[in-house]
């Protein structure tokens, strides 16, 4: 029988074991074997490997997390260290690995490619920032926990009339910022594609006030200031010029966890199971992803060249919505 690995890979994201289990599955159906890989690619080079069978991923698809365990691994960006994983992976008879993951692990998938290894790339980040694939497995449940935050503080902000300033994850890429914020109808909406203007956001939580409104969410990706809090920093300068109270809601990990939604764990099975056909059929070097409601394949190439770009027209969308 061929034997395939898989890993997890970078930050988790839920629907991971959902594509785990899609990927071990499939892969038995075509009379393959699998070999999950713990701790991501650092697990290769410490030989952490354990044999997947149907009963070892059962009852895991509606497990948030990685039952392999995922981590981040930077001395595999060293040639030495990429040949070295190659050696052991065809020392363990495998003829291909799955990776599930960000850029960050696609680029390291790539160079195993380069070396002769075939890969597969599942993408998983909540952070949506994968060129080729209109959505990630984890994004839909993340953006749902931060939802049900934002309405539970829009509460409290009427209530008390405060202004809440709500921080998201997203370091390069404030999709979960923009997506969150505009379904929560959030007044203020900041990103680290756009630079901030502390002008302007002062001035439009006043234009609220002289309109008669009496709080203000302000939405703000984690990115918008590279040191430090962004939340925190971002409402030391508004306390200054405004009249009413600011409080601060740093929504951290929580985002990462939970059980994944129906469209996570839908897109999971359907990418882990288009990820084990194209390896078994051949391919290498691909991203399998999402276009519309088809499951298409990506090139690393394609993918690791370019930023994911945010639609600025929904940015100004929000905004025009929430004026008054």
């Amino acid at each position: 029988m061929q034997r395939i690995g898989v890993l997890t890979s970078g930050g988790d994201a839920p629907g991971m074991n959902a594509a785990l289990r899609a990927v071990t599955r499939e892969a038995l159906a075509r009379r393959a074997e699998v070999v999950g890989i713990r701790h991501g690619f650092a697990g290769i080079v410490r030989q952490e490997f354990i044999e997947l069978s149907r009963s070892r991923v059962g009852g895991i698809l509606e497990r948030g997390g990685t039952i392999l365990q995922t981590a981040r691994y930077e001395e595999f960006k060293r040639p030495e260290r990429q040949r070295q994983a190659r050696a052991i992976l065809r020392d363990q008879g495998l003829i291909g690995l799955i990776v599930i993951g960000g850029d960050g692990s696609f680029r390291a998938a790539q160079r195993l490619h380069l070396l002769g290894l075939p890969t597969i790339g599942i993408p998983a980040t909540i952070d949506n920032d994968i060129p080729g694939t209109d959505m990630a497995i984890g994004v839909d449940t993340a953006l749902n926990t931060v939802i049900r935050a934002i309405d539970r503080i829009r509460d409290t902000a009427t209530s008390h009339s405060r202004a809440f300033v709500v921080e998201v994850m997203g370091r390069r890429s404030g999709y979960l910022a923009l997506a969150a914020g505009l379904a929560a109808g959030a007044e203020i909406i900041l990103v680290p594609e756009v630079p901030l203007d502390l002008r302007w956001v002062v001035s439009r939580i006043k234009r609220g006030e002289e309109l008669g409104k009496q709080h203000s969410i302000i939405v703000v990706a984690e990115g918008v200031c590279p040191e430090g809090s962004a939340g925190y920093q971002i409402a030391r300068e508004i306390a200054q010029q405004i009249d009413y109270e600011i409080r601060v809601t740093v929504l951290g990990h929580v985002q990462r966890g939970g059980s994944p939604s129906v469209f996570d764990r839908l897109l999971a099975v359907r990418l882990g199971a288009a990820a084990v056909d194209r390896l078994l059929d051949g391919s290498s070097g691909q991203m399998v992803a999402l276009q519309g409601n088809a499951i298409i394949t990506k090139k690393f190439s394609e993918c690791l060249r370019r930023r994911k770009r945010i639609d600025r027209e929904l940015l100004k969308l929000a905004h025009r919505l929430a004026a008054d």
